[in-house]
């Protein structure tokens, strides 16, 4: 069983698409360091994509540091985890935040008007104050 959804969109590499969703899985502590990470020969027959394909995700997930082969156990969540940047946490929702922007602008709302329905959202699931960014739009920590 694949630990991580995935959902197809035309036109993206599929390597790419299985690279994001399981980065996504491992950076969002859905997969945790130790968990064991599907091999490329399950990945490959689970998801119905060439081995190559699976190879190269295990591969490039491998150079990033996300997860490790370890021989005789196979591959797993790498146990001590790159700290994620929060560019590279916010390019995990770049989709999510497009759709967003998207229908704001076509509802007609302002960008102080979208904000705002975030902050409520945010502070309504139980998260703490999101950071107000610095002068100049941009925010003051990673």
């Amino acid at each position: 069983m694949i630990p991580f959804r995935l959902v197809f969109q035309p036109g993206v590499a599929l390597s790419e698409q299985i690279l994001y969703a399981a980065t996504k899985a491992i950076v969002s502590g859905q997969l945790r360091p130790g968990d064991p990470f599907p091999s490329v020969r399950s990945l490959s027959k689970e998801l119905k994509v060439n081995p190559n394909t699976a190879h190269k995700v295990v591969m490039q997930l491998t150079a990033q540091g996300l997860v490790e082969v370890l021989p005789g156990i196979g591959t797993v969540v790498a146990r001590s985890l790159p700290k994620p940047t929060a560019a590279a946490r916010a390019g995990l929702l770049g989709g999510e935040i497009e759709g967003l922007v998207v229908e704001a602008r076509r509802l007609g709302m302002q960008l102080d008007d979208v904000l705002a329905a975030v902050a409520r959202h945010w502070r309504t699931l139980g998260g703490a104050e999101p950071p107000q960014p610095a002068k100049g739009g941009r925010k003051s920590n990673e």
